[in-house]
């Protein structure tokens, strides 16, 4: 009886403890964790954006191919963010991913150094003689869209032989821009933003712009389903969604509501 006496007491310790510790969670303004601590692969351009959104998860920022590579091959990812939605919907129909969801949208612009020596004044300047351009490669994001900008004007050839340099992300293409290892690059209206006093930002004619919107699908092998659809939950919030927007961010045509995605059940061995 004694022994039964002694752990009922150190039960209700325990839970004194938490009750207080919620509590003073609560008091302080800070929230209150119910999920373990969770690893986000997410694109270079929501660098700034998804630790505003929540600074308590852990981040890989990366090209977004990159990051599909390192799921495919075993990373140990929770939750996956793409700058498109074509990468996560590959990875979906390999069942490497739960089904993805889309959370916002963004604008290519193009970039030059604030010195601009070149005298880049709009999107047709880049296909005179001596321009250095510099574009993310195919295989990103970025890249697939800066090529189908290039397409919609017309430009494709002409400023493609201006091209010195092909990036892994959108970040390496707005560096050496801003350090002045190229005369124009092609970013994120977004990523402009982080470095506005060391470029200048020229707009694009929106008929030419593709639809760029991103998604975000729950790993299938991670071990923290409960957190990662937490985490999405928050990115689909209305406080999540107003984070993106003061990021530079675009919303989404459709309200995002409902569209957190069940948990998936990790994906069984060949």
């Amino acid at each position: 009886m004694r022994t039964k006496t002694l752990h009922l007491s150190a039960l209700l310790g325990v839970l004194c403890t938490a009750a207080v510790a919620l509590a003073a969670g609560s008091a302080s303004g800070r929230p209150v964790r119910a999920y373990a601590t969770i690893t986000v692969y997410a694109a270079s351009s929501l660098t700034d954006a998804f630790p505003a959104i929540d600074p308590s998860e852990k981040y890989s920022f990366a090209g977004s191919k990159a990051l599909a590579t390192q799921i495919a091959n075993g990373a140990p990812a929770d939750v996956f963010a793409s700058a498109n939605t074509a990468i996560p919907a590959q990875l979906y129909a390999k069942g490497l991913v739960g089904k993805p969801v889309n959370f916002t949208r963004n604008a290519l612009v193009l970039v030059v150094p604030r010195a601009n020596l070149a005298g880049i004044h709009s999107v047709y300047d880049l296909v005179k003689t001596g321009v250095k351009v510099d574009i993310a490669n195919s295989a990103v994001p970025v890249g697939s869209y800066t090529l189908q900008i290039l397409e919609n004007l017309n430009l494709t050839t002409q400023v493609l032989a201006n091209v010195v340099s092909q990036e892994t992300d959108v970040r390496e293409v707005l560096a050496k821009v801003a350090l002045g290892q190229a005369d124009a690059g092609f970013v994120y209206a977004t990523d402009a933003q982080t470095v506005l006093g060391k470029v200048a930002v020229i707009k694009l004619p929106a008929w030419a712009q593709p639809k760029v919107t991103y998604a975000m699908a729950i790993v299938a092998r991670s071990p923290n389903q409960a957190a990662a659809r937490a985490f999405v939950a928050r990115v689909l919030s209305k406080a999540g969604q107003a984070r993106l927007l003061k990021y530079g961010f675009l919303p989404l045509v459709k309200p995002a509501a409902q569209l957190v995605p069940k948990i998936v059940k990790p994906a069984t061995s060949p």
